[in-house]
């Protein structure tokens, strides 16, 4: 990220942390409705915090205790799963049912400001009751059952209730987490293989590369359409031909001269040896005069099939030498163009099947012992964000592992076979890579970019409520692809931070009060 979104999110920290210090504050401690415009927390003594899950939305709800007869304000904050952004359009209704009372609900129609929801709650009488949220968008409704609320006869009764310590926590507020890029995942069980880090590069298979070289000195012609990179190619086509340099005393018009006299002789060889024929048959010659118009005819096409064949390797036939695709695939670099000369050996034209590409990966001699079985890989390469999976019997197989050491690079190299997945990987890009070395087992896994390292130690940032956020360390395991396995210090069910990380890093550093963006 760069400097100045690093200077803006600061910004936002520091006036989150003093925006609210102005506000007047009712004598229960919350913000009265001119405050609340802002964000609208009324954090009372009493109040609660409750956050909820469900498949596409999140919610962090503040409010104090509920009283029967007493209007309370909610602060209903909700997410979109989808992209971790603020809800902006939806009906939001408090529904308290249950306790053998009549159900009644308690809606607003809009949000104040993208994200927070403010219905008031006036529950009619005292009980136990169960909450729930209901959200209404143009493309779904969803419930979040919170469980059981107290609705207190009256307020004494309800500020004598013990209320319970607030968890310490860092605070990263839903208006900080909505303008940045920010999202949560809950820690879950899957299936992990073991993962070795290797680096390599793409390969075309060796019958599906060619490199096309000058036979001889010469000047390159055009076949029709000269070659261009992307073109595709057929095993057999003509590229270009190559028209040898002419060399010592030789010139195109002796070699033109000795091709027509070349012809000249054959015809006449051709006439005297039909001639011979027919005086044989008359019984006017004898055989051996037969027989060396024979040979005369045979040496004289020899000679002319030799004159026609020095003129066409010099350009004066056919065009030159033919310089053909060998197989079949696309051009993947030209060397040369139109007219130009060529020494002898040069590079003219790369071409590729790139239909079916080699990921050629190099895994150091301290983790050779580990790849017995090597069961996939995936890979990452400059300029394209996605990562690829190799998986054998699916859209690749492994080809080979070596068996040595290599005594410069103290690598071991190991060879995978797959389908091009995007046009966009090129033969040659470097590649990093993650070779798995055995079958999966399911652990505990969180993605990897929720894993921050700080002075050496693993951390995540374990959510508390919407807005609080608790450092762990943690111990990690296996990689596979974008997962980490943890080894200790989380537990399925819990939500990480799994991207901002860095951002909640960057807000524990300041006070409390700045982390949180909150003054009460």
């Amino acid at each position: 990220m760069n400097k100045t979104l690093i200077a803006s999110f600061c910004a936002a920290l520091l006036l989150s942390a003093c925006g609210d210090a102005g506000h007047p504050h009712a004598k229960d401690g919350s913000h009265p409705a001119a405050a609340e415009a802002g964000h609208g927390h009324a954090h009372g003594a009493g109040g609660e915090k409750i956050t909820h899950f469900t498949d596409k939305t999140e919610l962090f709800v503040e409010f104090p205790r509920l009283v029967a007869g007493e209007k309370s304000a909610f602060a209903a904050h909700l997410t979109r799963l989808a992209d971790f952004q603020a809800l902006a359009v939806g009906k939001v209704s408090v529904i308290l049912s249950g306790g053998g009372l009549p159900d009644e609900t308690f809606s607003t129609d809009t949000p104040t400001q993208p994200g927070i929801f403010r219905p008031e709650a006036l529950p009619k009488q005292a009980g136990q009751r169960e909450m729930t949220i209901e959200v209404a968008t143009p493309e779904y409704t969803v419930r979040h059952a919170l469980g059981p609320v107290t609705v207190y006869p009256d307020r004494k009764s309800a500020d004598a209730v013990a209320g319970e310590h607030e968890e310490d926590g860092i605070g990263f507020t839903k208006e900080q987490q909505w303008k940045v890029d920010f999202a949560t995942a809950e820690i879950t069980k899957r299936p992990l293989r073991a993962a070795i880090i290797a680096t390599g590069v793409l390969r075309g298979r060796p019958d599906g590369e060619a490199l096309l070289t000058a036979p001889a000195p010469g000047q390159v012609q055009s076949a029709g359409k000269f070659p261009v990179l992307g073109q595709s190619v057929k095993k057999g086509d003509i590229l270009a031909y190559l028209t040898p340099r002419l060399g010592g005393d030789t010139d195109m018009a002796s070699l033109q001269a000795d091709a027509r006299k070349a012809k000249v002789e054959l015809d006449l060889a051709a006439r005297e040896h039909a001639r011979m024929d027919s005086l044989y048959k008359d019984e006017a010659v004898p055989e051996k005069r037969l027989l060396a118009a024979r040979a005369a005819d045979a040496s004289a096409r020899a000679g002319f099939d030799a004159a026609q064949g020095r003129l066409g390797q010099y350009g004066g036939g056919a065009g030159g030498i033919p310089l053909r695709a060998t197989v079949s695939g696309t051009i993947a670099d030209v060397r040369v163009s139109p007219g130009a000369f060529a020494q002898e050996g040069a590079l003219l034209f790369h071409i590729a099947d790139r239909r079916v590409l080699w990921l050629e990966l190099r895994v150091p001699e301290s983790e050779a012992a580990r790849l017995t079985a090597p069961s996939g890989a995936t890979f990452h390469v400059d300029g394209v964000e996605q990562g690829f999976e190799i998986i054998p019997g699916k859209n690749g197989r492994l080809i080979a592992t070596g068996g040595a050491v290599d005594a410069t690079t103290r690598t071991v190299p190991v060879l995978f076979e797959f389908t091009q997945p995007d046009e966009r990987l090129r033969i040659g890009m470097a590649a990093k890579a993650q070779v798995f070395a055995g079958a999966a087992h399911e652990v505990v896994a969180v993605p990897a970019s929720a894993v921050i390292d700080e002075n050496g130690m693993s951390t995540v940032f374990v959510m508390i409520n919407g807005e609080s956020f608790e450092r762990r360390q943690v111990r990690i395991g296996a990689r596979d692809g974008d997962w980490v396995e943890v080894v200790d210090g989380l537990e399925a069910g819990q939500r990480v931070v799994s991207r901002g990380a860095w951002l909640v890093k960057l807000a524990a550093t300041k006070t409390g009060e700045i982390g949180h963006g909150h003054a009460h």
